[in-house]
């Protein structure tokens, strides 16, 4: 046996000596000697996997996998957070931090631009959205994970980086990028709609969240005298910090008011949130906007608003994360959250989704969700997330329409289209008119967009073939009559397809405000919005029983 292996095998068995001696002695409470065993029986087999296991391990790799797989059989926001992930997680909560100042999703096996946050330092940079990172630093991306792909890309601002990028229309491409302080705007926009409705964007609950909010709709309000209501829009919005939360439902509530109460196993840590300031306005008619990307924080505000009768919630129903995490120093600069306690707004009802498949929540039949009541006497659900007065469907909810976004298609197609347009008109003027020239791309043969059932197809063909079945030329005619169907059903919902390019388009070249401003264009939920907010009569009965 190796120096090493002796060393780790004397550590352990020194450490099962401790917990064996203790397991010893006559158990005051069960629970107690139960968690010994368990921990004399885990360290046992770490300590003969790790002396006899036939290739060599990496022990924190190998204790990583376990801790992991523990804390994830609880639920999806229960995490180990090893040391270098640490400043990572702590720089998820701020909307300032050291870094590039761009989104980076994995696209066909590159880390891809998805998206750039105007004057920082990618963008100063000269990155474009659509750019595949190849190198950085010399470095090969291709096979890093995520987690590896953010250690590398870290450093102290002032330092540069190297990068070899991937660009759609350009080829290869060096560039040189400083790192720095990035300040991602969390109201990227706010300002009037139709009919003097005012309209105010969170994306998400960072530092200073709740100010930046109170500050828009106090602007709107002042240069706005016949202001007839206001439009807070938390779709898409993950959620962050609570604090900020119960400030931002405290612009529209007065104040000493409770918003939520957090309740756990150590009922020392007990907590309550009441808003702690005077209102900015407690009359304004106020409409919500949700999706089922709305979460945590975003529910608060949405959830507290709706029990207190004081806003119209208009969308699609939330996703339902109802539970509050602490962050536990486990030793060596690691750490571990761990879900400490749901919270309850007002109505008493806590929002968190009751069943889990692959770490999402799963929709529950609303006969099996416990009723609660508004102050003003309006049923409400628990269990799954806000559902809104009005609901309405989502804009590139279709099947196709989804499968266009969630493999990228729509993404590809408008970095293929920029190349070739070197600016558009405002935001206010653009008009998407190259509808031919997406069908083309659909059908080009460098680029295939795979549908579920054509998917589908291909398993059936495999398994014919190894089972010894010659069915090929039927399942190639069905394979034909799915393409054909295809794009027939893309051709129908082409009004709703054009309203995502033309989104797109408007990010690449004004990036978030400009995505905002074109959503708002033919944004069903805002239209729905604007005409609740003009017809008071409408308004006062949605918050009736």
């Amino acid at each position: 046996m190796s120096s090493r292996k002796k060393a780790a095998a004397g550590i352990v068995t020194a450490l099962v000596f401790v917990l064996c001696t203790a397991a010893t002695v006559s158990p005051v409470n069960d629970k107690f000697f139960e968690i010994m065993k368990a921990i004399e029986v885990y360290t046992n087999v770490y300590k003969e996997v790790n002396t006899y296991y036939v290739d060599e391990i990496e022990p924190n790799k190998l204790m990583r996998t376990g801790i992991e797989a523990m804390v994830s059989s609880l639920d999806p926001y229960t995490n180990y957070i090893s040391e270098t992930d640490v400043e990572l997680a702590r720089l998820r909560q701020s909307g300032k931090y050291q870094g590039v100042g761009a989104k980076i999703e994995y696209i066909d096996g590159l880390p891809t631009i998805l998206t750039l946050y105007k004057d920082q330092p990618a963008d100063a940079a000269g990155l474009k959205t659509g750019d595949r990172l190849l190198t950085v630093d010399g470095r090969e991306t291709e096979g890093y994970n995520r987690e590896q792909l953010e250690e590398i890309m870290r450093g102290f601002p002032g330092t540069t980086m190297q990068l070899t990028v991937d660009r759609p229309g350009v080829g290869k491409k060096d560039i040189s990028l400083i790192r720095g302080d990035v300040n991602i705007p969390n109201v990227p926009y706010s300002g009037m709609l139709a009919d003097n409705v005012g309209y105010v964007a969170l994306t998400t609950f960072t530092q200073a969240a709740g100010k930046n909010v109170r500050d828009a709709v106090a602007k709107l309000r002042a240069e706005n005298p016949e202001l007839k209501g206001v439009v807070l829009d938390l779709r898409n919005n993950g959620g962050g910090l609570l604090n900020e939360a119960v400030d931002i439902v405290n612009i529209f509530v007065p104040k000493d008011e409770l918003i939520v109460t957090t309740k756990g196993k150590v009922r020392d840590w007990d907590r309550s949130y009441s808003t702690k300031n005077n209102p900015l306005d407690l009359e304004l008619p106020v409409a919500v906007l949700i999706n089922g990307r709305s979460a945590s924080a975003s529910e608060i505000v949405s959830g507290s608003l709706q029990d207190l009768d004081r806003a119209v919630l208009i969308g699609q129903r939330s996703y339902g994360k109802g539970l509050v995490q602490n962050i536990m120093e486990t030793g060596y600069g690691s750490r571990v959250k761990i879900t400490t306690a749901k919270y309850y707004i007002p109505s008493l009802r806590c929002i968190q989704a009751l069943e889990y498949k692959d770490g999402k929540p799963v929709n529950i039949p609303d006969d099996q969700r416990a009723v609660f009541k508004t102050r003003a006497g309006r049923k409400v659900l628990d269990g799954g997330g806000v559902a809104p007065d009005i609901d309405l469907p989502v804009l590139g909810g279709k099947a196709v329409t989804q499968g266009l976004l969630e493999e990228f298609v729509i993404f590809d197609f408008v970095n293929d289209w920029v190349t070739s347009h070197p600016s558009i008109d405002s935001v206010a003027d653009f008009r998407f008119q190259d509808w031919d020239q997406f069908v083309g791309f659909l059908q080009r043969g460098d680029f295939e967009y795979t549908s579920k059932a054509e998917k589908a197809l291909e398993e059936a063909l495999l398994a014919a073939k190894e089972e010894g079945y010659e069915v090929a030329d039927q399942l190639q005619a069905i394979q034909k009559r799915v393409d054909e169907e295809q794009m027939a059903a893309i051709q129908s919902y082409k009004d709703e397809i054009i309203s995502i390019i033309e989104k797109e388009i408007a990010g690449r070249y004004y990036y978030q405000r400009g995505e905002v401003q074109m959503g708002l264009r033919n944004d069903r939920e805002v239209q729905e919005a604007i005409s609740v907010l003009n017809d008071p009569a409408r308004y006062a009965k949605l918050l009736k029983p």
